[in-house]
């Protein structure tokens, strides 16, 4: 449980149509928003706009949410975040996540085999870049370094690091990939949380979390008197994710509803979105599954459903819609007091 939670701004993915987000990000920073956090799927990448905009803020952590693996070698993705953290006085927090195989083997082309597998991998060779205590050297069998047979030698760094303990976040959805982030990460980036739920969900997962283990939930906020229309927003982002973002027979995000307790529900908006039948798979999302993950409604609505968040053991809320400052304000004035 978390009585004192956290505040952090999600912007989401960088849209070429989109407006530079800069003012945004400087009023949450002024308004004590803790972090400000981009995503990546296959369009534009994490790093780039959370440069953009740590060159114009001062104090306001960045965080990648979250930066694909198959998108970067492990020293790639290191030498980035050690770049950005050098750059912006040690504000990266650097949230990674194997995506899933639609993306990893139709984007990057590759295979998605072993997620646990490569995603502890990744993660140790990243920290051995930022020690940078010896050349950096790997068994494999995802990341062997150097290439065995070649002419490679073991290589570090030739740029300190500014932190050698970069935070690790990962974008989990399953029990075990949830127990690998308590086991080797600083943090969880949870896309989809029922407040409700999540101990039932990942109770077990949680349990072997250090002291100060960071649960940073994305959550969907939207202040309105339309609480209808704010429910069908939400329900419109699931049809997608649970229909569309993920192959026929293998796709994360439908799973993540049916262990809420909607398999049946998820099945069925699947096979309708992939049937083109899209109107119907958004009529068939639940109203309670649309508000149970978000904050909607008027403020006074959203007050009160904010406490079933302070008994959960999400510990950030990663806020996504506000975007002007007198909603902003409001929240942060909800959330923080």
């Amino acid at each position: 449980m978390a009585d004192d939670l956290r505040l952090g701004l999600n912007l989401g993915y960088w849209q070429r149509n989109a407006d530079d987000a800069t003012e945004v990000v400087r009023t949450a920073e002024r308004l004590g928003y803790e972090s400000v956090w981009t995503a990546e799927a296959y369009g534009s990448d994490a790093f780039t706009p959370l440069a953009w905009y740590g060159a114009r803020t001062s104090r306001i952590k960045l965080g990648t949410s979250v930066a694909q693996l198959s998108a970067r070698p492990p020293v790639t993705t290191a030498m980035t975040a050690m770049t950005l953290d050098h750059l912006t006085g040690g504000r990266l927090l650097l949230g990674v996540g194997a995506s899933g195989p639609q993306v990893v083997e139709g984007w990057y082309g590759q295979p998605f085999a072993a997620p646990l597998a490569r995603t502890r991998e990744y993660v140790e060779i990243m920290r051995k870049v930022w020690r940078r205590e010896e050349p950096v050297t790997n068994p494999g069998p995802h990341y062997p370094l150097p290439l065995p047979g070649g002419l490679g030698k073991p290589l570090k760094p030739i740029t300190h690091p500014l932190r050698p303990d970069i935070p690790v976040y990962l974008g989990a959805e399953g029990p075990k990939n949830v127990a690998l982030a308590a086991e080797v990460g600083q943090g969880w980036l949870p896309l989809f949380a029922f407040p409700e739920k999540i101990e039932a969900m990942y109770g077990d997962a949680l349990a072997g979390a250090k002291p100060g283990f960071d649960v940073a939930a994305m959550v969907m906020v939207v202040v309105t008197d339309d609480l209808r229309a704010a429910l069908d927003g939400v329900k419109m982002m699931l049809t997608l994710y649970i229909g569309g973002m993920g192959a026929r027979t293998r796709n994360f995000h439908a799973d993540i509803i049916g262990r809420m307790g909607y398999a049946e529900q998820a099945r069925r908006i699947q096979e309708l979105y992939l049937a083109g039948r899209r109107d119907e798979a958004f009529a068939a999302i639940p109203d309670e599954l649309a508000d149970g993950i978000a904050l909607l409604g008027p403020l006074g609505r959203i007050r009160e459903r904010l406490e079933l968040w302070r008994r959960s053991p999400v510990t950030t809320l990663l806020v996504m819609g506000p975007r002007d400052e007198p909603t902003l304000r409001a929240v942060r004035d909800l959330v923080l007091g």
